[in-house]
């Protein structure tokens, strides 16, 4: 059984509660259950290490310490790769990149940030009554950070939390989802046992108890908080961190469309949104769950997407061959399931899949045609591998479906023509867009959303900068 990680110790909790094999249905294991008492031991620990060492001031340690959690992930990384698969349910073949090794990357980039950041800007003199004024900005570390995760990329979502949160000379209390506790527990005791990271500077919890994170939210000597996941959650947090003016990063839901232009290709548009929504199930916030195309070429879209997911391999996750893996739980494949049933009833064409698959929770790849763009489907983040397909009949009409959400998160668009395809991504109201297939993620790239899907920017420069407190300092020369 993995261990809590409170002030630089690997303790128990007095309960457990089973954490579940997406794959089979069956208990994978146990994982302590952090009290909301030990919540608060964990916040105090934060704030000892924050006030009374310098952690905070001391840049070139906290770049020793990241390079030493890079190298120790490296060292475990096919530990972590197999809990991955077993936990979240990931196939193998996605551990390769954002499940896995791509999120480890993260702290060499912020450890390298971090070596020439300028932490401190020096502005123009002033003159003020007859004297000059010298005048600069020093960028301080926030202070006590709470990051609250989801369970969809574990690793991911917590190293692009604790990466840039520890380059700034934060303080963190990392919280794991209930779903996925054991492979954020696991980053914990990797702190613990093969770096030199101050007690209490990095504590780890996993709990199954709302008031936990409660408690992450509302404490007084908690300074911010940094949260993924759903929408109405992110509001409750933003609701609840009012009370105490906490700094807030919100990265929240999607329902982010992909555009087809009408001179595109159609098969490897077909090819790129099929494989997309089966990318982790579907179970990704940026994942292009909603296919505008045009109006005349829908049939021969339709023809194609039915053809690529047919030949999507879904399976046992641990098997290199399967790309498709299953859904987190039983009541998110429920939800799926209801979503998909309710928008056939309102009138949508069920042209390939909605099927449950077990043993697991496995849903077929599903296909939706003829949407109404204010449907349910069509609004909602379904968070499961369902591709809704909207015709739309001139590039301002697509332009006007795709930015008709309160999400603007992501978008893609396709076209053989680059500048029209690139007019249209313009358009788009969302914090990435990828044209012909360009790749935006990367630990350089910042990324977050307009709208409902969130507040400020996770990695790159921006990632460590939400980070940071701005302190104006003047003094008079001479």
């Amino acid at each position: 059984m993995k261990h809590l990680l409170i002030d630089g110790q690997l303790v128990d909790a007095p309960r457990t509660f089973s954490t579940i094999n997406p794959a089979t249905g069956e208990v994978l294991g146990e994982s302590p259950d952090a009290t909301v008492a030990q919540a608060e031991q964990a916040i105090a620990a934060a704030r000892r290490a924050f006030d009374t060492t310098d952690w905070s001031t001391n840049v070139e340690f906290r770049v020793r310490c990241l390079n030493q959690f890079y190298d120790a992930l490296i060292k475990h990384k096919e530990e972590l790769r197999e809990l991955t698969i077993a936990e979240v349910g990931h196939p193998r073949m996605i551990t390769d990149g954002a499940a896995l090794e791509e999120p480890i990357e993260l702290l060499k980039y912020y450890a390298a940030l971090a070596e020439t950041y300028a932490f401190t800007e020096e502005l123009p003199e002033i003159e003020f009554r007859g004297a000059q004024h010298q005048r600069w900005v020093e960028k301080e570390a926030a202070g006590v950070v709470s990051a609250i995760i989801a369970y969809n990329y574990p690793t991911q979502l917590a190293l692009a939390k604790l990466a840039p949160a520890l380059a700034a000379g934060c303080t963190v209390v990392l919280k794991g989802a209930p779903d996925t506790p054991l492979v954020t527990l696991a980053l914990g005791e990797i702190i613990a046992n093969d770096t030199d990271i101050p007690a209490g500077v990095v504590n780890v919890l996993a709990s199954s108890d709302v008031a936990v994170g409660e408690i992450l939210t509302t404490h007084p000597d908690v300074d911010m908080i940094t949260f993924t996941g759903s929408t109405p959650v992110g509001r409750a947090i933003m609701a609840a961190a009012s009370a105490t003016v906490k700094k807030v990063f919100l990265e929240l839901g999607g329902k982010s469309a992909l555009i087809v232009v009408d001179d595109a290709d159609i098969p490897t548009a077909a090819m790129i949104a099929a494989f997309t929504i089966c990318s982790h199930a579907g179970q990704g916030c940026a994942i292009t769950s909603r296919l505008l195309v045009p109006r005349a070429r829908q049939d021969e879209i339709l023809e194609q997407l039915t053809a690529m997911l047919a030949g999507i391999v879904v399976g046992d996750p641990a098997d290199p061959a399967t790309y498709m893996g299953p859904l987190i739980n039983a009541k998110q494949r429920e939800k799926v399931d209801g979503i998909v049933q309710r928008a056939v009833e309102a009138g949508a064409t069920l042209v390939t899949g909605g099927q449950r698959i077990d043993p697991g929770f496995f849903y077929t790849p599903t296909l939706l045609a003829n949407v109404d763009p204010d449907s349910e489907v069509a609004q909602h983040e379904v968070f499961g591998p369902v591709l809704a397909v909207i015709p739309y009949d001139d590039d301002e009409d697509a332009v006007r479906i795709a930015n008709n959400s309160i999400f603007g998160l992501s978008g893609s668009v396709f076209g053989t023509d680059r500048e029209r395809a690139l007019a249209i991504a313009k358009k788009i109201r969302s914090g990435t867009v990828s044209v012909n297939g360009g790749m935006w993620f990367a630990p350089d790239s910042p990324f977050g959303g307009y709208k409902q899907s969130g507040i400020g920017r996770e990695m790159g420069a921006p990632g460590l900068e939400e980070f940071l407190e701005r302190k104006t300092v003047a003094i008079p020369v001479g």
